[in-house]
C-alpha cells in the first residue's frame, strides 16, 4: 500500500510543481537578502507537506521535496518509544496524530510534562514494533484533508533520512521529559552519529549544551526554540522572555534561534499588524540566524496579507528592513514561490504571458466594492481592467454596485427597511432596491465590504468595511481614463425588467455615458460590455472596439457546436465559473472539461470567475494557495483573463518570471493537475463521483428581445417616475410577516459584524 501510495504522489509532484536542476539555478542573478550571511532564506517543511499529508508521513516527506525550491530542510519532531526508537511524530502524544485510541481505548495515561498533567495516549508507553505493525497516521488538523487518515504508518526518524532529503533539521521537544523516563535523545543521536543531521533545535539549553561537543564535530547547526514569552524554560526556570534580553549568552550554545512569527511581527486584538519588533536586529547583531515558525496557507493571520499567504512571506523576507533566515512551514511550495519568484519584485515589471486580471467590483476583498477606494486600489495593484456592474436609482442615475439589492453591500438596511420589497424577477429573496431609491437616498448610506464566507467566520478587512464613497458611471470612466487603465468591463443586469417595470434605459445610459467620455471613439483602451442578455450585448454591435461578454452564470460541463456559434452572433468572449473549466467534489478537483479549447475554436476568449483568497474557497489540489489556483487557469486551463476581487495576486503571479514555462529557471509555478491528489487516497475513502456538469444548451444562449423602455410618469398620472409600491392590504399579512422576519434577521446579522 505504501509503494502504492509513494508512486501516485510522486506522480502529483511531476504534475503540479518541479524544481529545475541548480545548473539552470545558476544562470538566474543573485538576490540580495538581508539575512544574516546574506544568502536565500531557508523554507523548512514541518513535517513536510503537513498542510496536505498527515504529518511526516512518507507522502508528505516526498511531495515536500518535489514541490519546493531546490535546498528544502525537512523537519521532523523527535518522539521516542518505550525501547528507544526515534519517531517523526509532532506530540509527545498519539491520539492527536494517529490511529492509537481506537486501537487501545482504555490506555489513556497523565503525565506531568513541563510542569502540566497532560493526558493521552503517549509515545513512550509503547514499543516501536507495536506502532509500527498497529498505527497509523491521521491528520491533525481537522480543516485540512481527511481522505489519507488511517493509510499511511509512523515514520522512524532513519526511515526520513534514508529518503536523502536535501537538508535535515531534527527537533527535540521534550528532553527533559524523556530524561525522566530514562530515555536519552542525545544517547539517540550518538547512536545516529549525527549522520545526515544538518539541524537540531530545541527548547531546553541543558539539552543543546549536552550535545554541543558532538554536533560540532558533525558540523550540525544548533538552534534554541523560543517558546511563548510566559512559558519556562526548564534549565534556567527563567521565562523565555527574560532569556531574549540576553541573546548574546544564547550564541555561546548555539548559531541560531528560531521563534514564534508574533515575536517579530505581533499583531494587535483586531489582527492588524503592529511595527515590528527589533527582534531580528537584535539576533542578528548578536550572530545569530533567525528561524520564524507558525506559518500555514490555511491559518487566518493578519487583515493586512489579504488571506495571501505569499504576502506574508514576504513581510518577513523581503519588507526592505531585515529578513528571517529561514521560515517553518506547513506549505512549503508556497514559501519556495514567495521567496524564489517574488521577493524584489520591485517596479511595474511587464507580465508574462496575454492573460488579463480583471477586477470584481474593483479589489474588493480589500474594500466595499465599487467604490472609489476600491477601485483605486485595484489600479495601485496593477489590474488590466477595472469593472463596473451598473444599477440604476429611481431617478435615473447610472452608478456601479455589485447587485441592485443594496442590503448586503451598504448600510440601507438600518435606514430603509420599510422600503423593502420582493422582487422575484431580480432574486428569491426580499431586498432593498436601487431602483426604488433615488440617488440622493442611495448617498445617505455608507457602503459596506462584502463577506462572502461570514457565516464561517471570514471576514474582510473591518477596519475599513464601510469606507469610501458611491461611484457614478461617469466618474468611475473619468477614473479610468485618467489613470490609463487597460481597459474597462461594464456588466449590465436586469436590462428587461428595468425597462418594462420600472421606466429606465440601463442599455441607454450606460452608451450615453461611454459617449460622452468619448470611450467609444478610441481603440487605446479597451472596452468590454458584460452581460447575462445577449439581447443587450447585440444592442452593441454597431460599435466595434467594443469587445462583448456573455456571462454564463451556470455551470456547464461541455460547450456543443451549436451553442458556441449561437454565442458568437452575439458575443466576443464569455465569462465562465471556476467549476465549468474544474470541476470539484468536496474540495478536491475532480477533472478538467474542454470548455476552454471549443471556445478558443471559435477564437471566443474566455475569461473565469470569481477568484478569491480566501482558502476556504480555494481546493486541496492548490495547496489552499490563490497563485497555483491562478496558475491552474491561466498556465494549465489557457483561459485570457482572470475575474478577481484581489487583483495584487494575480498581477503578481502574472509578473514573476515563475509563471512563464518556458523560461529556463530554478522554480516554476506550475498548474495543479486535477484530479491527482485524489487519486492518491484509498478507493474507498475517495468521495462518491458527482454527475458531470449538463451541457451549455443553445437555447439558453438566446434571450428576447429587450422591451421598450416603458412611460411610467404617464402610465401614474404623474411626472414623478415610477410609483412607489403600495403598503400591503390586510390580504397579504402573511407575506408581511414573512419579509419582516426577514429583514429582522439580516439586521442581526449586520448588528452582529459591526459588533
Amino acid at each position: 500500500m505504501l509503494r502504492f501510495i509513494i508512486f501516485f504522489s510522486l506522480f502529483i509532484h511531476l504534475c503540479v510543481a518541479a524544481p529545475k536542476t541548480p545548473a539552470a539555478a545558476a544562470a538566474v542573478p543573485a538576490k540580495k537578502w538581508l539575512t544574516l550571511n546574506g544568502q536565500e532564506p531557508a523554507v523548512v517543511a514541518r513535517g513536510g507537506f503537513s498542510g496536505l499529508f498527515p504529518e511526516s508521513s512518507a507522502p508528505a516527506n516526498d511531495m515536500a521535496v518535489s514541490t519546493s525550491s531546490p535546498g528544502l530542510t525537512m523537519l521532523c519532531n523527535l518522539q521516542m518509544t518505550k525501547d528507544g526508537v526515534g519517531l517523526c511524530l509532532s506530540d509527545i502524544r498519539l491520539d492527536n496524530a494517529t490511529t492509537i485510541s481506537s486501537l487501545f481505548p482504555k490506555a489513556q495515561k497523565t503525565y506531568k510534562v513541563n510542569g502540566q498533567d497532560l493526558k493521552g495516549w503517549f509515545v513512550l508507553d509503547y514499543d516501536a514494533d507495536t506502532i509500527f505493525s498497529n498505527v497509523s497516521l491521521v491528520q491533525n488538523i481537522f480543516s485540512r484533508p481527511s481522505i489519507f487518515d488511517g493509510q499511511m504508518p509512523v515514520s522512524a526518524v532513519e526511515d526520513v533520512l534514508g529518503t536523502k532529503p536535501p537538508k535535515f533539521w531534527l527537533s527535540v521537544q521534550y528532553d527533559s521529559f524523556y530524561m525522566e523516563h530514562k530515555l536519552s535523545a542525545a544517547e539517540y543521536l550518538r547512536s545516529l552519529r549525527f549522520r545526515g543531521i544538518n539541524v537540531i533545535s530545541s527548547p531546553e539549553i541543558g539539552f543543546l549544551k549536552s550535545i554541543g561537543m558532538d554536533a560540532g564535530r558533525a558540523k550540525t547547526k544548533l538552534i534554541f526554540e523560543f517558546k511563548e514569552p510566559d512559558a519556562i524554560e526548564p534549565t534556567t526556570n527563567k521565562k523565555y522572555s527574560e532569556l531574549q534580553q540576553n541573546l548574546a549568552a544564547i550564541k555561546a550554545f548555539a548559531s541560531g534561534v528560531l521563534v514564534p512569527k508574533d515575536y517579530i511581527w505581533p499583531l494587535d486584538t483586531a489582527k492588524y499588524l503592529k511595527p515590528a519588533t527589533t527582534f531580528v536586529a537584535d539576533a542578528h547583531k548578536a550572530g545569530l540566524e533567525v528561524y520564524a515558525s507558525g506559518f500555514a496557507n490555511d491559518m487566518r493571520t493578519s487583515f493586512n496579507y489579504s488571506y495571501d499567504p505569499s504576502t506574508e512571506y514576504l513581510q518577513f523576507v523581503d519588507n526592505g528592513e531585515f529578513s528571517v533566515d529561514g521560515v517553518i512551514t506547513d506549505f512549503p511550495p508556497t514559501a519556495s514561490q514567495a521567496i524564489t519568484c517574488f521577493s524584489h519584485q520591485k517596479g511595474n515589471l511587464p507580465k508574462a504571458g496575454h492573460a488579463l486580471v480583471i477586477t470584481h467590483n474593483g479589489a474588493s476583498g480589500d474594500y466595499p466594492g465599487c467604490t472609489d477606494l476600491a477601485y483605486q486600489k485595484a489600479i495601485d495593484d496593477g489590474a488590466d481592467v477595472i469593472d463596473c456592474s451598473v444599477q440604476m436609482s429611481k431617478d435615473g442615475i447610472a452608478f456601479c454596485h455589485d447587485a441592485a439589492d443594496l442590503t448586503a453591500s451598504t448600510t440601507a438596511m438600518t435606514t430603509f427597511m420599510s422600503r423593502a420589497t420582493s422582487v422575484p424577477e431580480i432574486q428569491p429573496t426580499n431586498g432593498i432596491f436601487s431602483f426604488d431609491l433615488t440617488w440622493a437616498e442611495i448617498q445617505s448610506v455608507k457602503p459596506q465590504i462584502e463577506n462572502p464566507f461570514t457565516s464561517t467566520g471570514f471576514l474582510r478587512n473591518p477596519a475599513n468595511k464601510n469606507a469610501g464613497k458611491f461611484t457614478t458611471l461617469a466618474d468611475f470612466l473619468e477614473l479610468s481614463k485618467e489613470k490609463a487603465v487597460t481597459g474597462v468591463l461594464i456588466n449590465i443586469e436586469n436590462a428587461a425588467y428595468l425597462a418594462s417595470k420600472k421606466g429606465l434605459g440601463i442599455v441607454d445610459a450606460v452608451k450615453s455615458a461611454l459617449t460622452n467620455s468619448t470611450l467609444d471613439k478610441q481603440s487605446t483602451q479597451k472596452v468590454l460590455i458584460q452581460s447575462d442578455d445577449s439581447s443587450v450585448l447585440s444592442s452593441f454591435e454597431a460599435v466595434p472596439p467594443y469587445t462583448r461578454v456573455l456571462s454564463i452564470d451556470k455551470e456547464i460541463g461541455d460547450a456543443p457546436k451549436p451553442s458556441v456559434e449561437e454565442i458568437k452572433k452575439h458575443a466576443d468572449a464569455v465569462n465562465l465559473m471556476r467549476t465549468s473549466l474544474v470541476t470539484v467534489s468536496q474540495s478536491f478537483a475532480t477533472g478538467k472539461t474542454n470548455v476552454v479549447e471549443e471556445m478558443h475554436k471559435a477564437n471566443i476568449s474566455v475569461y473565469v470567475s470569481v477568484l478569491r483568497n480566501e482558502y476556504i474557497s480555494i481546493a486541496f489540489d492548490y495547496f489552499s494557495d490563490p497563485t497555483v489556483e491562478l496558475a491552474t487557469f491561466i498556465a494549465g486551463s489557457g483561459v485570457d483573463g482572470v475575474i478577481t476581487e484581489f487583483p495584487a495576486t494575480a498581477t503578481r503571479y502574472l509578473r514573476s518570471p515563475c509563471s512563464d514555462l518556458n523560461k529556463d529557471q530554478p522554480y516554476a509555478i506550475l498548474p495543479a493537475e486535477a484530479g491527482a491528489l485524489l487519486s492518491v487516497a484509498d478507493k474507498e475513502a475517495q468521495p462518491p463521483a458527482s454527475a458531470p456538469n449538463p451541457p451549455l444548451d443553445a437555447k439558453d444562449v438566446i434571450d428576447p428581445p429587450l422591451p421598450p423602455v416603458a412611460n411610467m410618469a404617464s402610465s401614474n398620472g404623474t411626472g414623478e417616475g415610477p410609483p412607489h409600491t403600495p403598503p400591503p392590504s390586510s390580504g397579504t399579512g402573511a407575506t408581511a410577516a414573512n419579509l419582516s422576519l426577514s429583514l429582522l434577521a439580516m439586521m442581526a446579522l449586520g448588528l452582529l459584524y459591526t459588533a
